[in-house]
């Protein structure tokens, strides 16, 4: 006998997308359509392919927005009980919203309201958060905004990256899909509204938003070092004309002028509160080295 509440149409992408479905069609979910994104040719795509798994279950996907006009008849048209959106890029609109006739649901990287908006996991790093998790919210026209089904919380470890926190807010992200789909398929699963007083919104960040300013305290540049290193473009700074991305740091304590490279082995750097130890870096255009491997000029100084 088929399932009630159980035709879906899910907008997905990047590895939360891919395991939240994986789990879906685990529970037997009827999927009838995915919407999903190309590649972009200027990021590096470490992550699962949600086209692929769709390919693989026989489900057919689009990769064009789903609030486009023609889009939005093609959802009227399957009439799902439910859409989901996990990790999906686009802002989906209102008039999409209103037609699964149980909701529109997203799954959001932080513990909401908490770091609303974009890359919520980089920017909880950069600010040396020690927790985050992952929140299933219904979906209203203002972003992440609506009223909250379930969250989970997981532990960040000062030594962790943004790459590693992600891991964990994936895992945190399948282990709520998991607990709520029966809820909510059964028309019983929570709806708590959600204090926007009681959170913070965070946007996008761009490549040259990584650029180090030895004013602050090597705490805080430890913190932006992690947050945007590998898999993501990495925190830099300039040494004379030459662009140098360092990819690992740790803080020490010392003191020395901001900027001033203090000692070349191992390579300490002066900041605003401590010294910062770089262990690997990558002058642009060369490959990524450790720090005792690569040879500075004495005379010039990080800006």
């Amino acid at each position: 006998m088929a399932l009630k509440n159980n035709r879906l149409i899910v907008c997905a992408y990047h590895n939360v997308g891919y395991h939240c479905v994986s789990e879906l069609l685990r529970q037997g979910a009827d999927i009838e359509l995915i919407y999903t994104h190309e590649d972009s040719p200027s990021e590096e795509i470490w992550f699962l392919s949600v086209r692929e798994l769709a390919d693989q279950h026989g489900i057919q996907y689009l990769t064009s927005d789903i609030s486009l006009p023609e889009n939005v008849e093609r959802v009227r048209a399957i009439a799902p009980d439910f859409i989901f959106s996990f990790y999906y890029r686009s802002m989906i609109k209102q008039a999409v919203l209103d037609i699964p006739r149980m909701g529109a649901l997203n799954l959001h990287g932080s513990c909401l309201p908490k770091y609303r908006g974009r890359a919520p996991v980089n920017w909880v790093v950069i600010n040396g958060e020690n927790e985050t998790g992952a929140t299933l919210h219904y979906m209203v026209e203002k972003p992440d905004a609506g009223d909250i089904v379930d969250r989970e919380t997981v532990e960040i470890a000062f030594t962790d990256t943004a790459h590693d926190v992600f891991g964990k807010v994936t895992d945190a992200a399948v282990t709520v899909i998991r607990r709520v789909w029966p809820l909510l398929r059964d028309g019983v699963a929570p709806g708590i509204p959600m204090d926007l007083k009681a959170g913070s919104y965070f946007g996008g960040r761009k490549p040259a938003d990584g650029r180090i300013d030895w004013t602050k305290g090597a705490v805080e540049i430890y913190n932006l070092v992690r947050g945007v290193t590998h898999p993501y473009p990495g925190a830099f700074a300039f040494l004379g004309d030459s662009k140098v991305l360092i990819w690992s740091a740790w803080p020490v304590e010392g003191s020395a002028k901001p900027g001033f490279i203090l000692s070349h082995d191992p390579l300490l750097v002066g900041t605003g509160a401590g010294l910062l130890e770089i262990r690997t870096l990558q002058v642009e255009g060369e490959e990524e080295k450790t720090a005792g491997n690569v040879v500075l000029t004495t005379a010039m100084n990080f800006e």
